[in-house]
C-alpha cells in the first residue's frame, strides 16, 4: 500500500486517484446507497452539514443539491483528491468548503453541525482511529444532531464474503475486519452516540454496503446491537 504522507490514498495508490470516481461508480452501486443515505439524513433548509472523508466530493455535492440553503463543509486528508473534488464543485457551480485535515482531529468548533455524513471511509481506519473519528464527529454535532454513515458492513453469505476479499486486498485486512464483523454500531455507541442502528443493507459486486444512523446524546454511552434487513 502507498502510505505517503501517513495515510492510504484512494484505491491504495496515489497513481490510481484519478480513477476513483469511475471505480466506485462501477463496483459499489454508488448512486443507490448515496441516495438512500441522503434520504435517511433528511437534511433541512439552513442545516450545516459536514462530509468526513469526502473523497471526490460526490456526496457533498449531492447533499447541497438536495436542499437549497444548506451549508456543506467537506474534509479529507488527501490533497490530491480534494483538488478533484474542488474542480467538480466549481464546474457544478456549488459553494462547498473543502478542507484538508484528519478525521481524528476535526478542525471545527464544538456543536457546529446539524448532520455529519460519511461514505466508504471508516473501513480505511484502524480501530483506534475509528474511535477517535467517531468521538470527533460527536463533538462537532449539535445536541440531537445526527450521524449518517454508509460503509462496508457485516458480511453476508459466502458469495458476498468472497467478493469482499478484493476490497480487503486493496484496503487492508486489519482496517476492514471491524466492518465485516459488524462492529460499527458498537463503535458509535462507544463514542457517545445513542439510537445507534444499522438501517439498511445493500448488496454490491464487492460485498454489503450498510447504512447506519446515530444521534448525538448527552448521557453515558450505551451499546446497541446492529439491526436492519438483509
Amino acid at each position: 500500500m502507498d502510505r505517503t504522507e501517513g495515510f492510504n490514498p484512494a484505491l491504495g495508490f496515489h497513481a490510481l486517484t484519478p480513477l476513483y470516481d469511475r471505480v466506485v461508480a462501477l463496483t459499489t452501486r454508488e448512486r443507490t446507497f448515496k441516495r438512500a443515505l441522503l434520504d435517511q439524513a433528511a437534511i433541512e433548509p439552513g442545516h450545516q452539514v459536514l462530509d468526513v472523508g469526502c473523497g471526490i466530493g460526490t456526496l457533498a455535492l449531492a447533499a447541497q443539491r438536495r436542499q437549497p440553503g444548506v451549508r456543506v463543509s467537506a474534509l479529507d486528508a488527501d490533497a490530491a483528491i480534494l483538488a478533484i473534488a474542488a474542480r467538480k464543485a466549481r464546474h457544478a457551480g456549488a459553494d462547498i468548503a473543502f478542507d484538508l485535515g484528519r478525521s481524528s482531529a476535526l478542525p471545527y468548533a464544538d456543536e457546529r453541525f446539524d448532520r455529519v455524513v460519511s461514505s466508504l471511509f471508516f473501513h480505511h481506519l484502524s480501530w483506534g482511529d475509528k474511535l477517535l473519528t467517531a468521538r470527533e464527529m460527536h463533538r462537532v454535532l449539535r445536541p440531537a444532531g445526527e450521524l449518517h454513515v454508509a460503509d462496508w458492513g457485516r458480511a453476508g453469505g459466502l458469495v458476498s464474503r468472497t467478493a469482499f476479499l478484493a476490497v480487503q486486498l486493496l484496503d487492508g485486512f486489519d482496517t476492514t475486519s471491524d466492518n465485516i464483523a459488524g462492529m460499527l454500531p458498537v463503535l458509535f455507541a462507544s463514542a457517545g452516540f445513542r439510537q445507534v442502528e444499522e438501517t439498511r443493507r445493500i448488496p454490491t459486486a464487492l460485498g454489503i454496503v450498510s447504512l447506519y444512523r446515530a444521534v448525538k446524546g448527552g448521557a453515558a454511552p450505551r451499546q446497541r446491537s446492529a439491526g436492519g434487513a438483509a
